[in-house]
């Protein structure tokens, strides 16, 4: 009998290739690597057509689809160009830049190269060619007055932008939309026949027909569209979210396919489900959340642990609350199994990997899964049984978690509390509050007690404790917004919060511990630039920040309590916070520099947070003996913590339109505020008790000329020394309100 035949191995010339063994553990009928085709083009030395570069490569006919994908690839990519015959150029010996366009709201532009090398500076001229966030080959042309190179486009190799959101104008017998975003400069022109029902002042979505560019005689082609949907009045209730969804991309509509498989499911889990699975219905896990909070990602339960009596075998409980002798506590954090209907590929997986998260917009939530599970089958709602993913801890009477197990469990929630409700009950046990939870007032004195003795283990070990001002908007019956107000940060939230960090450190844990690989949830330290850059900042204060070239957490945290009560800690703080960089995902464990952990991830909101349902998915794996893999775990990471990045971008442009909205009938009112930042055009303030931030220009600060000094946050005049630096205190007036902009402009009160 025969053997199957296997695909063929490469002769020749492919036989060459130095990645022949990376490509052929990659694909199961590989093709010739990138660089290799980099390669044989460099040898030919001359432009050279699609079908002669496969001949000299050996593509079969079977290959020629894929080896025409890996050409599409290489060329979005910047790797390669097509001449006007459409033969194939090797970019670089062209010493051409591929990159990215970033786009000034005054007309210039840059080209930030994919391989990091200085930006090239973009005339007007040269950006009527393309829109923000195009990616392009361009070619270095020389140097401005002010020194910066400069760029000329030679190629549009992608175009970023199919749509557009943005006001619609007529001006005579043209109709044309002015972008929303900003950096989109050029208006775009639209044919009556494309203007549908849109009238002028209206907010729509245009598709675009044509895109900017430049003809043969150097003409500008300037970019039209057709209005392809009417999204309302630019100040109607709710318009500043449809605009920031479409002008961020995103996703808020669930496809057909994940649509229909949410749908099947049913309203609770089965008797099936309940399977190998251990029945913590009996325990009495309560979920503690905002007000507001539809969708309930972990419930808490926690008991203190006595000294086995002497003589005595086992461990002994306590439920009364006596510490005496206590040995530690019990604490189970049950969290929602989402995994069990969200399965790796199918429908709603892949829209959940596509969100990256939930997205929480004032009034709004555009939810990482449909409602049906994030509201309902998944969500822990009081008094339903719930399938969970359950970590069991004993922690000790330092804070120390001596062990923990996890386990896929079900469960039944005692009650849906609130911050605010358990916080009152556990400050006044004998108010309103107190008597309403008086059955549970037990575990969540347990609970208290075992957030005293977490807060102490974290401030050992150093953990930085920055203390930031949070808002919340307040709406009329109409939907308009009414109020602007802070959240205060109770006891309660602490308690939750603390229960979280040690269920994500033991899920780390127990990933490290069984080499399974994981999404870990990483904060590093300064960069070397940042870290000299605080410490010469410092020094102008007599002050000094531990740990040499490579401080730790505990550094930052012994300066913050050392001048906690300075009258300038907000300074000093507001400069600390910024010296740190960004908390990203990866499968590189490197810790978490500001919670002071060797190992962290997320595990405890699979409802609203993908990693986290990655995380779930690999600890049941793990628990299995099996591995769990997605694909690339770094591309993973690199998506998520750009999911993350796009919800805040997005919620923050939101939030700046409300605020300007909620102050654009106070113009000419003066107010006292703290400048929240300092840049070479001038200061921002943050205006005391109404939680809003609007820019004074350098032109309004003075006659003077002023110097920026990017080290020490200040603006510094050289003819009068006035200095403008971080958190100083200012009165200012309300010059201008601008919606469009989402700004506001403030003067110097006299």
């Amino acid at each position: 009998m025969k053997k199957p035949r296997g695909p063929e191995k490469p002769r020749g010339t492919r036989a060459k290739d130095p990645y022949l063994e990376r490509e052929a553990a990659l694909y199961e009928e590989p093709i010739p690597s990138r660089e290799f085709i980099l390669e044989t083009l460099a040898e030919g030395g001359v432009p050279i057509s699609d079908a002669d570069l496969a001949r000299a490569l050996g593509i079969r006919r079977a290959e020629q689809e894929a080896f025409a994908r890996r050409l599409g690839a290489m060329e979005r990519e910047g790797q390669i160009l097509r001449n006007r015959k459409g033969d194939i150029l090797i970019a670089h010996k062209l010493d051409l830049v591929a990159g990215r366009v970033e786009a000034h709201p005054d007309g210039f532009g840059f080209v930030v190269p994919d391989e990091g090398k200085g930006d090239l500076y973009l005339s007007p001229r040269e950006m009527h060619k393309v829109l923000h966030g195009d990616r392009v080959m361009a070619r270095p042309s020389g140097f401005d007055r002010r020194g910066r190179q400069e760029g000329a486009i030679v190629e549009v190799i992608a175009r970023a932008n199919a749509r557009v959101v943005g006001r619609f104008n007529r001006e005579g017998g043209f109709a044309f939309v002015t972008a929303s975003d900003r950096r989109i400069v050029q208006d775009i022109l639209v044919e009556p026949k494309d203007a549908g029902t849109a009238k002028p002042g209206q907010v729509v979505t245009v598709e675009l027909t044509v895109q900017p560019s430049v003809d043969a005689r150097e003409n500008h082609i300037l970019p039209m569209g057709r209005v392809v949907e009417v999204l309302g009045n630019a100040t109607d209730p709710g318009v500043e979210v449809e605009i920031a969804l479409r002008k961020h991309e995103l996703p808020f509509e669930f496809s057909a396919q994940a649509k229909a498989q949410a749908s099947r499911y049913p309203s609770k889990p089965r008797e099936s489900d309940y399977r190998d699975r251990m029945d913590l219905r009996d325990l009495p896990l309560v979920t503690i959340d905002g007000e507001t909070a539809k969708d309930f990602d972990d419930a808490v339960y926690c008991e203190r642990l006595l000294r086995p009596a002497s003589g005595s075998k086992g461990t002994a409980r306590n439920t009364e609350g006596n510490s005496a002798n206590s040995r530690g506590f019990r604490l189970v954090v049950a969290i929602a199994d989402v995994s069990h209907y969200v399965h790796h590929g199918d429908p709603l997986d892949l829209e959940a990997r596509e969100r990256g998260n939930s997205v929480y917009f004032p009034r709004r939530v555009i939810p990482m899964l449909p409602e049906r599970l994030s509201n309902g089958l998944c969500s822990i709602n009081p008094d339903v049984d719930r399938l969970c993913m359950a970590c069991d801890m004993e922690i000790g009477s330092t804070g120390q978690i001596r062990s923990y197990r996890f386990h896929r469990a079900v469960m039944r929630s005692r009650a849906r509390l609130t911050y605010n409700k358990v916080a009152a009950a556990l400050a006044e046990p004998g108010g309103e509050s107190g008597r309403e939870l008086a059955e549970l007032m037990p575990l969540l004195r347990h609970l208290r007690d075992l957030y005293e003795v977490l807060a102490r283990a974290r401030r050992k070990r150093g953990a930085i404790d920055f203390e930031t001002v949070e808002t919340a908007f307040v709406f009329d019956a109409k939907e308009r917004l009414a109020n602007i107000v802070p959240v205060q940060r109770n006891d309660a939230h602490r308690v939750i919060e603390e229960c979280m960090l040690a269920a994500n450190v033991c899920a780390s844990d127990f990933l490290q511990e069984n080499e399974h690989p994981a999404l870990y949830r990483i904060h590093e330290g300064p960069t070397p630039e940042k870290l000299a850059g605080l410490r010469d900042f410092l020094k102008g204060f007599g002050l000094d920040l531990g740990g040499g070239d490579e401080p730790h957490a505990k550094d930052y945290a012994r300066l913050l309590e050392s001048v906690k009560h300075r009258p300038d800690v907000q300074l000093l703080q507001t400069v600390l916070l910024r010296s740190l960089r960004q908390a990203l995902y990866s499968p590189e464990n490197v810790g978490h520099f500001g919670l002071a952990y060797e190992h962290y991830t997320h595990f405890t909101s699979p409802i609203r947070r993908y990693p986290d349902l990655l995380v779930h998915r690999a600890i049941k794996a793990a628990l299995a003996g099996e591995r769990y893999d997605p694909g690339k775990w770094a591309e993973l990471g690199r998506h998520c913590s750009e999911t993350e990045r796009r919800a805040d971008d997005a919620t923050r442009e939101v939030e700046a339109w409300l605020k300007c909205y909620y102050m654009k009938d106070r113009v000419g009112e003066e107010f006292d505020g703290s400048i929240s930042a300092v840049t070479n055009f001038g200061i921002f303030v943050a205006l005391d008790g109404v939680y809003v931030e609007g820019l004074v220009h350098i032109s309004e600060l003075g006659r003077d000329y002023f110097q920026f000094d990017a080290a020490r946050h200040e603006l510094r005049g050289e003819r009068l020394k006035k200095r403008y630096r971080l958190a100083d205190r200012v009165r200012v007036r309300i010059a201008r309100v601008d919606l469009e902009m989402s700004r506001m402009d403030f003067v110097l009160a006299e």
